[in-house]
């Protein structure tokens, strides 16, 4: 039976990385990243690790297997990742409800990802709500980008309750900034 928790250990974090490198648009072929949806950002261990530090990633594991995760993220990492920087420095820019972003209190999605085995599940829905019951007392907005060739993402962030609020170019195509209000 499948769980959902923090990550607490190196080896949830390896195993966090693998699927992250197995969902890797650029290894999976452009047919399965359309069917399936993809990752786009390859993050090192370290990068993983500080990230890490500042708010453990959330994760789906099976057994031993890390079949899903939901990585979360702030400003502590500027200067470790160029389009992690180039997104926060968009979203700084980016006005929403009147507001400059950078002038409000938000959380970065750094990705999110569930293995084929346990796509459809619900899982992607569940880890966001774990996410908000841990962070909207101290965030006002869940922020995050997706690759405008992911449509399976783009759906399933939808029906979440995101709303796309702009768009930025990024790794050669256009990504829409996606937004989860916690005060509406």
């Amino acid at each position: 039976m499948a769980v959902l928790k923090l990550v607490e250990t190196e080896k949830e974090l390896i195993g966090l990385k693998q699927l992250q490198t197995d969902n890797l648009r650029k290894l999976i072929g452009e047919v399965e990243a359309m069917k399936e949806g993809f990752v786009t950002s390859e993050y090192d261990l370290s990068l993983l690790q500080l990230m890490h530090n500042v708010y453990p990633s959330i994760i789906v594991k099976e057994g031993e297997e890390v079949v899903g995760y939901t990585i979360v993220t702030n400003k502590e990492v500027l200067g470790e990742h160029p389009e992690l920087d180039h997104l926060f420095d968009t979203l700084d820019a980016t006005e929403y409800k009147g507001s400059l972003l950078k002038n409000e209190n938000y959380i970065l999605v750094g990705q999110v990802c569930v293995g084929k085995s346990h796509r459809g599940q619900g899982w992607v829905a569940k880890m966001y709500e774990f996410y908000k019951n841990l962070h909207a007392k101290n965030y006002k907005y869940l922020v995050t980008d997706i690759s405008q060739a992911n449509k399976r993402s783009i759906h399933r962030h939808q029906k979440i309750g995101f709303e796309t609020i702009g768009v930025i170019e990024q790794v050669g195509t256009g990504w829409d900034i996606v937004l989860w209000d916690w005060q509406a």
